[in-house]
């Protein structure tokens, strides 16, 4: 017995070493194989025209951001004020920036956190702005059906997210390299 304990404990010994490298690693990888191409997607149809489309959005990111408020200045964008500029913009380059900083592995941590909120406010616009109800959209947990996009979904991203959030970018990675250069800097 004793044998079968000391072969547990080295075979799970080394799983958990190599999940230290592996589990981050493989989160972003499953970030960028899922997600990265919604995102940068959803980023491109905000994007005004041109070069400067980037300071000047779309009315389509001004109506998948502020749906109710673009309605009641019917739809002029001119009407809305600095704030919602704001915020669209922020929100356009934040579906770029974060997801780019995620795969690289680039200050992983704070994009995660990010993109944590980016996933709750995209989840409450969706909700209150777009007026989502329907339980077939909004899901529920601890029922019997795993296809909820607000609920169910969004949770499977916010859980890989907070792995990075809690175990960073991991050995390959931006974050990985700049810190041993830091350590060989300063040894």
């Amino acid at each position: 017995m004793h044998a079968l304990v000391s072969i547990h404990d080295t075979v799970f010994g080394l799983i958990d070493r190599a999940g230290n490298w592996l589990l981050p690693l493989a989160a972003r990888f499953v970030f960028a194989a899922t997600l990265l191409m919604y995102y940068w997607n959803s980023g491109l149809t905000k994007l005004g025209d041109g070069i400067s489309g980037i300071f000047s959005p779309s009315i389509g990111a001004y109506s998948q951001i502020f749906p109710k408020q673009l309605e009641a200045v019917g739809y002029d964008v001119s009407q809305l004020g600095a704030f919602q500029w704001l915020v669209v913009v922020a929100g356009t380059w934040a579906e770029f920036i974060l997801p780019l900083l995620l795969v690289i592995g680039l200050a992983t941590r704070l994009a995660s956190l990010g993109m944590i909120g980016f996933v709750v406010m995209q989840s409450l616009t969706d909700v209150y702005g777009h007026g989502v109800s329907d339980l077939k959209t909004l899901g529920a947990w601890f029922d019997r059906f795993p296809d909820g996009v607000i609920l169910d979904q969004r949770l499977f991203w916010v859980f890989l997210l907070s792995v990075l959030v809690i175990k960073g970018a991991g050995a390959i990675s931006v974050d990985a390299l700049l810190r041993r250069r830091a350590t060989a800097t300063f040894a």
